[in-house]
């Protein structure tokens, strides 16, 4: 355990040696939020609710999914582990006294650490700039709930994007992949509009997917909604992220043999 804690420690020194990244990402965030209030501002004009939504829990909505949203650091992870297998210095993870897997996970956390007080500080920041009455839920239980699905989301994304990388053993250039995760993350998370705005099909549909229970359901819980789904969420995630650690440790075993490259 001492291993994983001086991994995170120095992954929260690096975000500090490369502070650029750090206001790129909050520009980020202020955009989004930004783009959010004037549309949604202009959509409210004339309404006072759209889907069950106020104007002040739309927009806190945006506020809590943004949040969640760059919290997940975890893309880095598929990209360094497939630019080290494809340069041939992947083998410098294989001899870490680490478990691989371990050792991502541990730079994840230390990244997310990092930027964590920096999108609370940008969050309020922007309730206060545009005034937003923000809307959350007061029940402990919804609260600490939300937590830890935010807690296993994160961990699902940290297991995709390790998978997603551990597939450059088999493919020379796993772009493609990518490409169709990042796309299909941000529609289906939530991220860019609340599912609830879309057919109750497709809403349905996507509850047996793990991506619902990503950023939308935590951000729908911590705004006082959907307080019945937190069991269901929980446990859908769960066994998720369960299936995908198999999926991760057969493909490993069945295509780690086939890693050549040579130096560290």
């Amino acid at each position: 355990m001492r291993k994983y804690l001086e991994i995170i420690k120095v992954f929260i020194k690096t975000q500090l040696a490369w502070r650029g990244d750090a206001v790129i990402q909050i520009l980020f965030t202020l955009t989004k939020i930004l783009f959010a209030c004037l549309l949604w501002g202009t959509i409210f004009k004339d309404r006072d609710k759209v889907a069950g939504f106020t104007i002040n829990s739309m927009l806190s909505y945006y506020v809590i999914s943004s949040f969640l949203n760059q919290m997940d650091m975890s893309s880095r992870v598929s990209g360094e582990i497939s630019q080290r297998i494809r340069n041939g210095t992947f083998s410098k993870y294989m001899v870490l006294p680490v478990n691989i897997q371990g050792y991502f996970i541990a730079m994840e956390i230390g990244i997310v650490i990092f930027y964590l007080s920096l999108d609370i500080i940008t969050s309020i920041i922007w309730i206060f700039a545009f005034r937003i009455r923000f809307v959350f839920a007061s029940d402990p239980a919804v609260l600490v709930g939300a937590v830890v699905l935010i807690l296993l989301g994160l961990f699902f994304m940290a297991q995709l994007n390790y998978y997603l990388g551990l597939l450059t053993l088999k493919y020379e250039d796993i772009g493609t992949f990518l490409m169709i995760k990042d796309n299909l993350v941000a529609f289906v998370t939530g991220s860019l509009i609340p599912l609830v705005l879309l057919p109750q099909g497709f809403v349905t549909v996507m509850k047996a997917f793990p991506f619902y229970y990503v950023t939308y359901l935590p951000s729908m819980l911590l705004i006082g909604r959907l307080k019945g789904e937190l069991g269901m969420g929980l446990l859908v995630l769960a066994c998720w992220c369960v299936i995908l650690q198999a999926v991760i440790y057969a493909t490993w075993n069945n295509y780690r043999i086939k890693y050549d490259g040579v130096g560290i």
